[in-house]
């Protein structure tokens, strides 16, 4: 939520500028944004037309339309720039930085760990992870495993899987952008995105030889997508007669990529044999007890989400989310003491992790100790300001 100043400041930033928003505002709403080009002395538009002066590019995901074209908007402010009209282009944290709002612009680049942006975003965890494990997203920084993202790189994901899910080319998604580049600069890393999705949005996995469908085992060959492409389209070639041939021969990694697969596809029941299966071979891996655990968890299987999230933190005992995850069984048990202790061990080994403070706070007010949870409530919101966690952390605390 955003805090709209009350007053005007002493020299508006924005004097005799007309601006207009495009594309989804990281920061706030297109309609408090409006508000605060006025505050700072500018005139805030609609549309665009030949009397504007700038134009704002919101940073979550990017300004391209449901065909995957690039924003109305965009377009037209570079057709009256050809025309020779001054129209600047900026982007959002620019736009910020234009205003002074530097504490705004830290929230735009702010780091979130998966739990987190699967709130913000509207993304399943289980999505989140494999696009890690993909390189469709890169952590900013890993604590014991836990990694933190870009919120912005995640974003930019989510836009691109949408698109290609809703049936838009992956040649008109590169050729848009493309013209972003030119206008904008910075495309290079939603292009590099853009190699690791198929033509449906789903994830292409790579082995030594090459990318390869994990749902099929049909090898993947590249062909260009045009004449000066920077990004392929795939076309495929089986290289297995049968799955259940290939699947004689495969290893605890193919079973552990099956298991993602089966859970990105909500198929919970495949997913708990995939990684049983994978545990025949690696019966010390912790992510996979981890992962299994965080699959029963989903079917309400509690007793053995309990049992494999106990045997995570056994084999790792640093393992950030395991034990969040655990005190979150425990806590839908009614096992409060049980669940405190897991989220305190959590955040004895991290102490500024968000998700450890947000859930101990709501396990404490579920038992009514309001006091005790303020400091936690409060605690989150130094890491999230806009989320549907941090809303629920300032309701509490507004109602003492």
């Amino acid at each position: 939520m955003t805090e709209i100043p009350a007053n005007l400041p002493s020299q508006p930033t924005l004097q005799g500028e007309r601006v207009a928003f495009t594309g989804t505002l990281a920061s706030m709403t297109h309609r408090e944004a409006g508000q605060l080009a006025e505050i700072h002395g500018g005139t805030a538009a609609q549309h665009v037309s030949k009397h504007t002066t700038m134009l704002v590019i919101g940073e979550e995901g990017w300004p391209l339309e449901a065909d995957g074209t690039a924003s109305v908007k965009l377009q037209q402010t570079n057709r009256y720039r050809d025309e020779g009209l001054e129209i600047r282009i900026v982007s959002e944290s620019d736009w910020l930085g234009i205003l002074g709002l530097h504490d705004r612009i830290d929230e735009v680049r702010r780091h979130y760990t998966p739990a987190m942006l699967s709130q913000m975003l509207d993304v399943p965890v289980t999505v989140i992870r494999g696009w890690e494990r993909s390189g469709l997203i890169r952590p900013v920084k890993q604590v014991m495993r836990l990694a933190y993202f870009d919120f912005r790189e995640v974003a930019s994901a989510r836009r691109l899987h949408e698109l290609l899910k809703s049936g838009v080319s992956r040649r008109q998604i590169i050729e848009s952008l493309k013209h972003l580049r030119d206008w904008l600069g910075g495309t290079e890393r939603p292009l590099a995105q853009l190699e690791l999705l198929a033509d449906d949005g789903e994830l292409v996995y790579r082995d030594d030889a090459g990318p390869v469908d994990p749902r099929s085992g049909q090898r993947l060959f590249d062909f260009d997508a045009a004449p000066d492409a920077d990004v392929k389209d795939s076309a495929t070639v089986s290289i297995t007669q049968t799955n259940e041939a290939a699947q004689e021969k495969w290893t605890a990694e193919d079973w552990f990529r099956l298991a993602n697969r089966h859970l990105e596809e909500n198929r919970l029941e495949d997913a708990v044999e995939a990684f049983r299966l994978c545990l025949l071979e690696w019966s010390d891996h912790a992510e996979v007890h981890f992962q299994l655990a965080d699959t029963l968890f989903r079917l309400e299987n509690l007793a053995g989400a309990l049992e494999r999230y106990h045997m995570a933190v056994e084999l790792e005992p640093n393992y950030l989310e395991a034990w969040t995850q655990l005190g979150c069984v425990y806590a839908e048990r009614q096992a409060w003491d049980a669940a405190q202790h897991a989220f305190r061990i959590a955040l004895d080994l991290h102490p500024d992790y968000p998700d450890a403070h947000w859930h101990l706070a709501q396990a404490l007010a579920r038992q009514g100790d309001n006091q005790s949870a303020k400091p936690h409530w409060e605690a989150y919101l130094k890491f999230d300001q806009r989320g549907p966690w941090a809303d629920i952390a300032r309701e509490h605390l507004e109602q003492g």
